[in-house]
């Protein structure tokens, strides 16, 4: 017995022994033939890092290569004498990721098994990778991507190829939002509520309110407009030519490319939503708020959502709202414009008019309604120790906001009207202890700033060839304000945790957000003409986040062909200057601080083009 066993163990082992031999063989030849591929099809790509998809990036779910990119900043002085290899070039990331907004991902949420709530609308809010999921590829332009049309043209025109989706037409052929003609998508200027055109829906609001000639902007003294669920921008995009400028507000939901189409229109507009947290804007910023068939439930929780748009307005600020509940006479239309009627009257807000589609309410001029109320009437005014201009991942109260000592005695905001608004120091520069005289000499010293970048990119630019501006650190604005006469706007960006200036720029009748270089920008690739980065790199190294990832998130925001003005210290312009290759960008000019006569330190301007590059599949497709 014992023999016949030990000769059958031997049988078995020598089949096993052959059984794992094939299988190692198999394994050899099939991963040899796949990288074996992978290598041969690295030479498809024009530029990157001979490999199409590799993509470093386990944020696209491949593995984590990014060899600890995250976990070692790269310090810009260097001092330790520690080696930091810069790559000679960067991934370029699927075509599929064209698109890309990290920070507004819905595979990303997928991916982590984050458990939000649907109806609050929590899944398009701002939800960002961990420094481990990041991407660290360059996003590509997709198939047939050209220059974008130039303003004032890009109004009611773009290229199809530069974001092709074309079901907003079909879905809303009936309310003229967009046409597909050829090779481009035409905007007539339709909305939901007004298809014959946004600027006679906009004479007629201005008519409604019994403003001169019909100009909503009230000879100046409406600037700043906050459009939610703005649809592509048309109403946005027509009141430019009242002087008046509007932040066009959209999550990227189902009709996801919205804000997208606004800003290759050229159009001021933010990915953001009416959910959870504050919008990244101060109290009284707006003029007027607008909704025109914004699908928004704005009864929900206690009326939160119209509470935040009261913080939002100024003293005696409007709200145009067009939807069925202000005219339709169903049961559940009458239901909700009862209860709305009953929500405003508590906030003391007044009808101002109302006209067929339309209800315009105004917010009060000082608190003394909110001091008659009954005592517990909701909702409650927020608590005395409540900051009403801290946004940056706040939750939203449905509180009201009193005024400020200020605001009871004038009875309104105290600004002066439209242009002279722009240099006119607003009242709420005190909260920052500015005084009069520093405030127009931070004005004077970029206007004269401003002059030198364009003498700078000069060689380089038409009157015509930039429309999207971003200040990437705005500070008081006085940049944005050195480019009134060109026909440009800037999204002026605050800094989360310095001081919140952002309701000094509102006050100036710009616009802008507050955001945490550390992430993110809420915005499509390619949307911008031109970055300014005033000492943003020297921050994020005392924040210890990474400069690699934000040159790779410029890169993503900046259109081809598109410019970034650097001014930052010697050693951040040499680190920069090693990346220049491997993002495909290109030196325009450097000045030292001895070529202008503020001498601001050690800064040092560097100006950089990103140059126009395409994956071989889009080079087929535009051949």
């Amino acid at each position: 017995m014992r023999g016949r066993s030990d000769g059958s163990q031997k049988k078995r082992l020598i089949t096993s022994f052959c059984v794992v031999a094939i299988f190692l063989g198999f394994i050899y030849f099939y991963y040899g033939s796949i990288f074996g591929s992978q290598s041969r099809g690295a030479a498809a790509i024009e530029y990157g890092s001979k490999s199409l998809r590799k993509l470093g990036s386990s944020y696209l779910g491949g593995d984590d290569d990014s060899d600890g990119k995250q976990d070692d900043f790269t310090k810009f002085g260097q001092e330790d004498g520690q080696e930091y290899t810069v790559p000679k070039s960067f991934p370029v990331c699927d075509d599929r990721h064209s698109e890309l907004i990290p920070c507004l991902d819905r595979n990303l949420i997928y991916q982590m098994r984050l458990k939000l709530d649907l109806s609050l609308m929590e899944h398009y809010e701002r939800h960002c990778p961990p420094p481990e999921r990041r991407y660290n590829c360059l996003i590509p332009p997709p198939p047939g991507y050209k220059i974008p049309i130039k303003w004032p043209k890009s109004r009611d025109e773009v290229w199809k190829a530069n974001i092709p989706h074309t079901h907003l037409a079909h879905e809303k052929s009936d309310q003229n939002w967009m046409v597909v003609k050829g090779e481009k998508i035409v905007f007539p200027g339709g909305g939901t509520h007004f298809h014959y055109g946004a600027d006679k829906y906009i004479a007629s609001i201005a008519n409604m309110l019994n403003f001169s000639k019909n100009n909503l902007n009230n000879e100046g003294r409406l600037r700043t407009v906050l459009d939610v669920g703005c649809g592509v921008a048309s109403f946005g995009a027509y009141l430019l030519s009242s002087n008046i400028i509007a932040m066009s507000l959209a999550p990227n939901d189902v009709h996801q490319n919205q804000i997208q189409f606004a800003l290759e229109r050229g159009i001021p507009a933010y990915l953001g939503v009416l959910g959870t947290k504050r919008l990244p804007y101060p109290s009284r910023s707006f003029e007027l708020a607008h909704c025109s068939r914004c699908r928004i439930d704005w009864l929900q929780r206690d009326g939160i959502l119209l509470v935040e748009l009261d913080r939002l307005l100024r003293p005696g600020g409007y709200f145009a709202y067009s939807s069925p509940e202000a005219y339709a006479q169903d049961e559940e239309d009458l239901r909700i414009w009862r209860e709305m009627s009953a929500l405003v009257g508590r906030m003391c807000w007044k009808i101002a008019a109302k006209r067929n589609q339309t209800v315009i309410w105004q917010k009060p001029l000082t608190n003394d309604c909110y001091l008659e109320r009954e005592p517990g009437t909701q909702p409650p005014l927020c608590r005395s120790d409540d900051d009403p201009d801290a946004v940056w991942g706040v939750q939203m109260e449905a509180c009201i906001t009193p005024y400020s000592d200020h605001d009871q005695r004038v009875k309104g905001s105290g600004l002066a009207p439209w242009p002279a608004r722009l240099t006119t120091p607003p009242p709420r520069l005190a909260d920052f202890g500015y005084s009069s005289e520093m405030f127009g000499k931070d004005t004077e010293l970029w206007r004269h700033r401003v002059e030198n970048y364009w003498n700078l990119l000069s060689p380089k630019i038409q009157s015509d060839t930039l429309r999207n501006v971003m200040d990437m650190k705005a500070s008081l604005g006085s940049f944005a304000a050195a480019l009134k006469d060109k026909d440009v706007w800037v999204m002026n960006v605050v800094p989360e945790d310095g001081p919140n200036t952002l309701k000094v720029i509102y006050d100036r009748g710009l616009i802008g957000t507050v955001h945490n270089w550390c992430e993110a920008f809420s915005t499509y690739p390619r949307t911008y003409d031109l970055l300014h980065a005033w000492t943003v790199f020297s921050d994020i190294e005392k924040k210890g986040c990474s400069a690699e990832d934000l040159l790779i998130e410029m890169d993503r925001m900046l259109r081809p062909t598109g410019f970034i003005i650097i001014r930052d210290k010697q050693s951040v312009v040499d680190f920069v200057k090693k990346y220049l290759v491997a993002l495909h960008w290109e030196t325009v000019a450097t000045a030292d601080p001895s070529s202008e006569s503020d001498q601001d330190g050690d800064d040092v301007v560097f100006v950089i083009q990103k140059k126009l590059w395409l994956t071989s599949e889009s080079l087929r497709d535009t051949e």
